[in-house]
């Protein structure tokens, strides 16, 4: 297994506690591991809050945020990988990075722009079945135009969890379904 560089960016809830455990998670799997705070240190306790600060600051300026934390690191051939709102701002940045590594998706997706291309990208995600915010006709849309950009796509989906089931501080949280993906997303690091 080598090591891998991996970005992980936060889910709508900011930069709290559960992200920087994952980051240790797969520390302790042996990569390195930062993790960029794109809302500029605000937290929040609600999706509604995390949303609203989203428009108020913008998409343009959240992935500006975005592309400058991976920029010093876009040589050492990245894994980019996120939750839910993060995993959308990582698909967007794989997509765009010719040597990105890896893309290793929790809770989300993102539209994906006609001009994407990728060399056999490896791109696994991890889903609530179902999930109010990645519903099923979405995914299979989302599966197959990953796959036209030239992606290798796996999708996991885990039956009876909650949208965010892998933060310990949130009601979504699903123990089970949380210890698999992770099971699932460590061994799919250790192939790239």
């Amino acid at each position: 297994m080598g090591l891998m560089n991996i970005m992980l960016f936060h889910s709508t809830y900011g930069l709290r506690p559960a992200v920087h455990a994952a980051a240790d998670r797969l520390r302790a799997a042996g990569h390195e591991v930062r993790v960029p705070d794109i809302f500029a240190g605000h937290t929040f306790e609600t999706v509604e809050e995390g949303l609203a600060y989203q428009q108020e600051t913008g998409k343009e300026e959240l992935l500006k945020r975005a592309v400058l934390a991976a920029a010093p690191y876009s040589d050492s051939r990245l894994v980019y990988a996120g939750f839910s709102f993060g995993a959308s701002v990582a698909q967007t940045l794989a997509l765009g990075d010719a040597k990105a590594r890896g893309l290793l998706m929790f809770h989300g997706t993102s539209d994906i722009a006609e001009s994407a291309s990728v060399d056999e990208l490896p791109v696994q995600l991890h889903v609530a079945d179902p999930d109010p915010y990645e519903t099923h006709d979405w995914l299979n849309s989302w599966y197959l135009q990953m796959r036209r950009t030239g992606a290798d796509v796996e999708i996991y989906r885990y039956p009876g969890a909650g949208h965010l089931f892998t933060d310990a501080e949130l009601p979504d949280f699903d123990q089970a379904s949380a210890e698999l993906a992770w099971k699932v997303a460590i061994g799919f690091l250790a192939t790239l």
